[in-house]
């Protein structure tokens, strides 16, 4: 079973739709007992860092999504703001993120190489594997995403990048450390490429 982690941020209905018209079950977790019996995790975000740090604190499932994540190994996948508040630190906000990865989150006004790119960055763009992985089957050529972010995480270990983008240098825009996943695009707002990953997460 999927649980879509509401706690007050992302797009939870377009999550919905596309696991129904898949026939895959999912639910959608508002608190701690909600949780229980999930075999994956989907943790959505939009927004500013330390807001979704507080929503999320304040929702109380933060601990129990500790205990999944951490103790237990249940795969999540963090999207957008989700993805960035898995790291540990955030140039936008002053609050701790959840430090399931060992990266940071960085502004592309503070990158030399992006500086004078647009912010922030949004539409669609290309993603480059830089590893084979399950949750890129049937992605690994010409997939394009939907993105709408001025931030990006910064991974200590290369390995942990699962693929990037090139947005005035190239940026990782998804990631994995063990079961923690997390992209920086809008899966539900990229059509068959987001229906294709998320359905490949479902059968990670």
């Amino acid at each position: 079973m999927i649980a879509i982690v509401d706690y007050g941020l992302g797009n939870i209905g377009a999550f919905v739709n596309v696991y129904n018209k898949a026939n895959i079950k999912v639910v959608v977790a508002k608190n701690a007992d909600e949780l229980k019996g999930a075999s994956k995790l989907i943790l959505p975000g939009v927004g500013h860092f330390d807001h979704a740090m507080e929503l999320l604190q304040r929702s109380g499932m933060r601990d129990t999504l500790d205990r999944l994540v951490l103790d237990d190994k249940v795969p999540v996948i963090g999207i957008c703001v989700g993805m960035q508040i898995l790291a540990r630190t955030s140039e936008e906000g002053t609050l701790p993120g959840l430090g399931w990865i060992d990266a940071d989150v960085k502004a592309f006004k503070s990158w030399e190489a992006a500086r004078n790119m647009p912010l922030p960055h949004m539409g669609w763009n290309d993603m480059r594997p830089s590893s084979e992985s399950p949750l890129f089957t049937g992605l690994e050529r010409d997939a394009r995403f939907y993105f709408l972010h001025s931030y990006y995480v910064n991974c200590d270990r290369q390995d942990d990048v699962l693929a990037s983008c090139d947005y005035g240098a190239e940026f990782s825009c998804a990631v994995r450390h063990a079961n923690v996943y997390g992209v920086q695009f809008h899966p539900e707002k990229s059509h068959s490429f987001g229906n294709r990953l998320l359905k490949n997460f479902a059968e990670l």
